[in-house]
């Protein structure tokens, strides 16, 4: 599928998760990770199902998952919205799967300038109005996010000046600050500096880093830095695949979500290198994602699916279209024996 229908996804992915004084009812309960142990078992376990309110305690809920024999550490996640009820997403970890690690956090105190860190507070107070306004439109074919929201864009071109005069600085502390919130606006802004292809590995740096909002930052920016790539191959700019395949296998659900963008944006072109990648270390974290209820979440792994099965983008598209897609999951699913086992067909 073009790039622009991932683009406009991703503000979507990154909308916050369902936060109010009235616990919202629960419309749909996905899992992702779940291989061996029953998903019957696991919803026992809950202890909420479709159309209750959500549970009041996360941590409460993830303790008794985590008492499921074979899971070794579960987590939950509700986010908005089918048919205007909340999202319930289950992710487990079990004995023995793929997962993916973080990083231990750095301890060295960097922070950044004040200038940088108070025009990001700024940024992110209009932000969440331009999400409350659904003003969330950007242009991401300079490399960087510009939104069209006149407000938040003049932050972001500011960024554009800051990202240059305190390059240095930004990967100090994306890389080594004890401080989290210094390392996740590092991780915003210095996806604004004029030569993209510098500061890639700073992004692939911090897709690993222990907190999330880093995390979501790093993948943002490298999102925007791959339209890029694909407008202008002559730039030479190239994102290694490894670390966001390996992120599929996350425990947490919203870095599942961007990295699945990320890498449609990869494999536009059937790069070969990174759809043999998906195959060998992430299919059955796609075939879980590509199965869920609400369809932009689930779109990004069902594409991913279909290109790892070599199956024309038009097909693809028409499955889609067509609400088919069990066809593409079918394909996808088809390479599970081969990809688990030795690689030799008997």
């Amino acid at each position: 599928m073009r790039l622009v229908d991932v683009r406009l996804l991703f503000t979507v992915l990154l909308l916050p998760a369902l936060s109010s004084g009235q616990v919202p009812e629960i419309g749909v309960i996905d899992f992702y990770g779940v291989r061996n142990v029953p998903e019957s078992r696991l919803r026992e376990s809950l202890g909420v199902k479709e159309g209750e309110p959500l549970p009041r305690s996360k941590g409460d809920v993830e303790d008794a998952l985590e008492q499921v024999s074979g899971i070794v550490r579960a987590r939950v996640e509700a986010t908005c919205c089918e048919d205007g009820k909340a999202i319930l997403y289950v992710g487990v970890e079990e004995k023995g799967a793929p997962t993916f690690e973080f990083r231990s956090a750095p301890a060295d105190p960097v922070v950044l300038p004040a200038e940088i860190h108070e025009t990001y507070v700024r940024f992110l107070a209009c932000l969440s109005e331009a999400v409350r306004e659904r003003d969330t439109a950007e242009d991401l074919t300079n490399g960087h996010s510009l939104m069209a929201n006149a407000s938040c864009r003049a932050h972001q071109e500011t960024f554009l000046v800051y990202a240059d005069k305190h390059l240095s600085v930004l990967r100090d502390a994306l890389r080594n600050s004890f401080d989290e919130e210094h390392r996740a606006i590092a991780a915003y802004v210095i996806g604004y500096a004029a030569d993209k292809k510098k500061v890639v590995d700073d992004l692939l740096y911090a897709v690993r880093d222990p907190d999330e909002t880093v995390r979501s930052n790093a993948m943002r920016a490298l999102a925007a830095v791959e339209v890029l790539a694909s407008r202008r191959p002559t730039l030479g700019i190239r994102i290694p695949p490894t670390w966001l395949v390996e992120m599929l296998n996350s425990l947490v659900w919203t870095d599942r979500t961007t990295a699945a963008v990320n890498l449609v944006n990869l494999t536009e072109t059937r790069d070969s290198e990174v759809l043999s990648q998906l195959r060998e270390r992430a299919l059955l974290a796609l075939v879980d994602m590509a199965k869920w209820t609400h369809l932009p979440h689930a779109l990004p792994s069902f594409i991913l699916l279909g290109r790892v099965a070599a199956m024309p983008e038009e097909d693809i598209q028409d499955a889609w279209a067509k609400g088919e897609r069990e066809r593409v999951i079918e394909e996808g699913t088809k390479l599970l024996v081969p990809a688990k086992g030795s690689g030799k067909k008997k």
